[in-house]
Parts: C-alpha cells; structure tokens; sequence
C-alpha cells in the first residue's frame, strides 16, 4: 500500500503540472485576489471529486461507449472555455475591468462566482472524466475493494491538488504587486484569454 500511495501521488503531480484550462483559469483569478483564485481551486477539485465518484461507479464508462455523449459535452466543453476566454478578452479591454480600481487597489471577485467558473469548467470537459476512468484504476491496490479505493483515491486526488494548486494562489499573490500594473495585468489577460480560446477550439474541432 505505502509504495501505491507514492506511485499515485507522483502520477497526480505529473498530472496536476500538465498545463490546461483549469491552470490557466486558476492564475487568472488569482490575479485578482488570493480569495477568488482559491474558491476557483476548490471548485475545480469539486469537479475532479465528482468524476472520481462517477469513475468509481462505472458510469464514465458509459460516456466513453456513447459518440453522441462525448460528442455533446465536447461542444459543451468548448462553449465554456471559447466563453471564458471572451469574458477575458473584454474585461482585458478595460483596465478597471482587468481588475484595477480608480484607487489602485483590487476588485475583488465574488467567491461563489470563482467557485462556479472553476467547478463548471472541470465538469465541462470530457476529456476530465475519460482521464479519471482510466488514471484511478491503475492503482487500487490488488485484492482490495474496488469501490471504496476507488472512492478514497478520488478523494485523495482532489486533496493533493488542492495544495498543489493553492501554492499557484500563493505565488501569484506574493507577486502581485508586479502583476497588478495596468500594462502587465492587462497583457496577461490577454494571454489568459487567448490561450481559453485556443484550447476550446481545439476541443471543438476533436474528432
């Protein structure tokens, strides 16, 4: 069990350093307030619980035998992340939207929204849940219930990116005070933007 743990651990490292959507909407909220980045991060774990969950009860297996499933929540996936990257874009256009007040200081961002934006982009993308019915597997231990390790391995998941990412959180607030000029600011969002919209055309256009 010890040397399963550490095999799983590492492969979630690997994993939480892969870059995608999730990374890119993390830091973007975390220009904003160390609050808004971590309900973003706790969101998006919602989300990797969740598809732990179904993974764990065989139901992902059901979307990846069905096109038409997949076929749907990969328009939905691209839709939300074609969305964020707009919303990024616009609010880049304006320098109090990029999240610079009339005083200087932060607009701070509704928690619950951050939350939202993180759990919903998770649970939009196909790819999230096909990825926990064949990652979680590899490593219940032989001769142990299939259900409760699987479970217990998604909780565990969930919690290990939860540090893992709070210490993006960490790091964009300790440099904030270089982030937060209007011009750098504004060229991330821009970059944050562009990038949403580039990975959800390319999950658009999927085969």
């Amino acid at each position: 069990m010890p040397s399963t743990l550490a095999a799983f651990l590492g492969a979630c490292l690997l994993v939480a350093a892969s870059p995608g959507p999730s990374t890119v909407l993390i830091i973007k909220h975390s220009l904003r307030s160390r609050r808004s980045g971590f309900m973003t991060v706790l969101g998006n774990e919602t989300g990797v619980l969740t598809w732990g969950l179904v993974a764990a009860f065989g139901l992902t297996a059901l979307l990846a035998a069905s096109e038409l499933a997949y076929g749907v929540m990969r328009v939905v996936g691209a839709v939300v992340l074609v969305g964020f990257g707009v919303q990024t874009l616009w609010h880049a256009r304006r320098p109090a939207a990029a999240g610079i007040d009339a005083a200087g200081g932060e607009r701070a961002k509704s928690g619950p929204a951050s939350y939202r934006h993180g759990l919903l982009l998770n649970l939009a993308n196909p790819k999230a849940a096909i990825f926990a019915m064949s990652f979680l597997p590899q490593f219940v231990p032989p001769g142990a219930p299939h259900l409760p390790a699987m479970v217990g391995l998604a909780a565990l998941w969930a919690v290990f990116e939860v540090g893992y990412y709070g210490l993006y959180v960490w790091f964009v607030g300790r440099i904030r005070t270089v982030l937060s000029r209007a011009g750098v600011r504004r060229r991330l969002e821009q970059v944050s933007g562009g990038i949403l919209l580039l990975l959800g055309a390319r999950l658009a256009l999927e085969g």
